[in-house]
């Protein structure tokens, strides 16, 4: 009895002293985080006090206070200007098929994660994983300059190599074509992006449990039946998540691939949202109109985002946030 006793006080002295240390750990772990949270306030939070031009007719060199004050103006001539409402509905026509594009060929990183998982050599692994990887790396501006070097009118390889096989006898300006201009830029972006979507699901493969593998092999499964009944199933919650968050951000799809591949004769289909507030802002001078096209797409990305979470709690069970 008096064992038990002893063993019940040790008990206590150690929760009491763990109940003394929480309090600290708290307080550190916030000290450690601090610093990021800094850096997203900074650059996320402060710069949002620019919607406050949505409201004004703001012109460079004017003080915001001189400015008129348009009220909601801005606002309403989306919908009730004419030629603004077809440029508004040509640009969210534009920026909903290429991401849904994109969230059509999300499963394509998937694919790759659990081919490369299955190759036997590891240093060729490594070297696939890494040449697939490095275009993540590269900017856009560079990835245009590879692209006019292959379909360039008058050195491009691809066309010197059509002319030479008598395939064409004529040089295909294809970067400066607007036929299948979302499919093109969709190409782009996978081959950009591959090696480091699959990154993720390349981890979650790493983490399943190899017991189940040799489970598996016990029952005489083969190896594409391990990638059918283990593999892709323990990578799918990884999935999900992804492709959830990528519902919830479905309509902020950047501007610097398209801008770079954007010319006269393609910019009816390739101006995407984050692209035409671009060009209204900077190359108008529209900063009013600009914001406040900005501002109603950060309110619908924020929509879509609490949408996803929604669609995760039916879906999974769990919330994203």
């Amino acid at each position: 009895m008096r064992g038990n006793d002893t063993v019940v006080k040790q008990m206590m002295i150690t929760r009491s002293r763990n109940n003394r240390t929480r309090p600290k750990d708290k307080y550190r772990l916030f000290l450690m985080a601090l610093p990021f949270l800094a850096l997203a306030f900074l650059f996320s939070y402060l710069p949002l006090y620019g919607w406050i031009y949505a409201f004004y007719d703001y012109r460079p060199g004017i003080p915001l206070s001189e400015s008129e004050f348009m009220g909601f103006d801005w606002f309403s001539s989306m919908i009730s200007n004419e030629v603004q409402r077809q440029e508004v509905m040509r640009v969210l026509r534009n920026t909903f098929a290429i991401s849904s594009l994109n969230i059509l060929t999300s499963i394509l990183p998937v694919i790759f994660a659990v081919f490369l998982a299955e190759l036997r050599s590891a240093k060729f692994k490594k070297l696939v994983q890494t040449l697939t990887t490095l275009p993540n790396f590269i900017s856009w501006v560079l990835v245009y300059s590879f692209a006019f070097m292959l379909f360039s009118v008058n050195n491009g390889f691809i066309n010197n190599l059509l002319m030479d096989l008598g395939w064409i006898s004529q040089p295909i300006n294809i970067l400066a074509s607007d036929d299948h201009t979302w499919l093109s830029m969709t190409l782009w972006s996978v081959w950009k992006g591959l090696g480091w979507g699959a990154i993720m699901y390349i981890a979650a493969i790493m983490s399943i449990d190899q017991e189940l593998y040799e489970a598996a092999k016990v029952d005489g499964a083969g190896r594409y039946r391990l990638m059918w009944h283990v593999t892709i199933p323990g990578i799918m919650p990884t999935f999900f998540v992804l492709l959830l968050l990528s519902i919830g951000n479905f309509i902020n799809n950047g501007m610097e691939q398209f801008y770079v591949f954007q010319n006269a004769m393609n910019t009816h289909n390739i101006e995407v949202l984050d692209l035409y507030v671009y060009n209204i802002g900077m190359a108008n001078s529209n900063f009013g109109f600009a914001t406040a096209v900005s501002l109603l797409k950060s309110l619908v990305s924020l929509f879509l985002l609490f949408m996803a979470n929604s669609m995760s709690k039916v879906i999974r069970g769990e919330s994203i946030f």
